[in-house]
């Protein structure tokens, strides 16, 4: 059975860099055009593209590490799950942003375009930066303060090797639950406004309608992350009720199903389903066989 490692290694890489790949295409069709580059939802959804391709970038580093039971200088390895946990925050934090962005697009539209710019959007990604790396540069900086020797020790990759105290694993569960409850009821605040909103008569029920169901598929995504909350439960429940044999394969189908493909689905599913998007991706994924309609300025 060695071959299997090899097996499972091949699918991850090949899963990780197509998607990488298709999100590379999508950023690079939304670099190409300046209506794209200036509009704050396009800007947001650029963001997330790039923050999931680092995401699986880095799960794919050290699912090959684990692979082959490779050890790290803990210091390196602070740094790979601190950019790991940093970008797995973030998606939900985007999201959030992205929900109210389109919240004031409808229910503030004479103001959308003075409220919603390049540089604020700009402002809000490096908020969600900090907030979704605050608790993990924490973690990093503990056993820097108080035991820097512990740093140059060669540890097994995983995000409990750079926990030094119960308050920090604590402080973890409490700032994911934290995080998640605030962008769902993000979420619900911004359906529940524009769906009001389409009840007035003097509104855009084409528009409205729209971006209600674009907020209901940010609700969709933000459940794909929370399936990756699953994956340590999961996993803890495989341990007790199967042998250790067959608990490596589930635990490899595990990480599959619940880690990778949610960061590989939710961009695909957002990008191919904006209009003026998807005849573009056509366009470039054809190698320019298919003709394309001029871009509207949005």
């Amino acid at each position: 059975m060695n071959w299997m490692p090899t097996l499972k290694m091949i699918i991850v890489l090949s899963t990780c860099f197509f998607f990488i790949s298709v999100n590379s295409m999508m950023l690079f069709v939304l670099r190409s055009k300046p209506c794209f580059r200036e509009t704050p939802r396009y800007i947001l959804f650029a963001h997330m593209l790039l923050n999931d391709s680092i995401h699986l970038l880095i799960s794919m580093l050290l699912f090959a590490l684990a692979l082959m039971y490779l050890y790290l200088v803990r210091a390196v390895c602070a740094v790979l799950v601190l950019l790991s946990s940093t970008t797995f925050y973030n998606t939900p934090l985007n999201l959030a942003v992205m929900a109210l962005e389109r919240y004031i697009a409808i229910c503030f539209p004479l103001r959308h375009s003075e409220m919603a710019t390049p540089q604020r959007t700009g402002v809000a990604i490096a908020v969600v930066w900090f907030l979704g790396s605050v608790n993990h540069l924490i973690d990093v900086f503990v056993p820097l303060i108080t035991e820097p020797s512990i740093l140059l020790t060669p540890v097994y990759c995983k995000y409990e090797q750079i926990l030094m105290f119960k308050w920090q694993a604590d402080a973890f569960q409490g700032f994911t639950a934290f995080y998640f409850v605030c962008v769902g009821l993000i979420l619900v605040f911004t359906y529940v406004a524009i769906m009001l909103e389409a009840r007035s008569v003097s509104s855009d029920k084409a528009s409205v309608t729209k971006a209600r169901n674009t907020v209901l598929l940010h609700t969709i995504q933000l459940c794909l992350c929370l399936t990756s909350f699953l994956y340590g439960v999961i996993e803890a429940l495989l341990a007790r009720m199967v042998d250790v044999s067959v608990f490596i394969h589930l635990r490899y189908m595990n990480f599959i199903v619940l880690l990778i493909l949610p960061r590989c689905l939710s961009p695909l599913i957002y990008g191919l389903r904006d209009e003026s998007l998807k005849t573009i991706f056509k366009y470039y994924f054809t190698c320019g066989s298919k003709k394309v309609k001029p871009v509207r300025k949005f």
